[in-house]
């Protein structure tokens, strides 16, 4: 891999910086948490070494789309939880996606 742990938790903490992530009352710490992560995405890189470039890209826009994908749904359950409606462009683009 060409980056390590290391250095992708500073850039996670970078890109933090423009879209911080609230940790809330989470039981762990945010370091902890962000060396779990970038451990595990190196060593995913990692087991792609023999994928073709093609491969990786397609590999990691598929995790990337999981990813926002779970975080939309948690977000959206959380506001429902708590009783808060959701913003008008979040809204317009459920009502988007259900038309296909």
């Amino acid at each position: 891999m060409s980056i390590t742990p290391e250095e992708l938790e500073l850039l996670m903490q970078e890109v933090e910086r423009e879209d911080p992530i609230d940790f809330a009352d989470l039981p762990f710490e945010e370091h902890e948490l962000r060396s779990l992560i970038a451990n595990h995405l190196c060593e995913m890189a990692d087991a792609m070494e023999s994928f073709s470039e093609e491969d990786k890209r397609l590999s990691l826009l598929a995790v990337a789309a999981k990813l926002v994908l779970e975080n939309l749904v948690l977000n959206v359950q959380l506001l429902r939880q708590h009783g808060v409606p959701l913003s008008e462009s979040a809204d317009a683009l459920l009502k988007r996606l259900r038309k296909g």
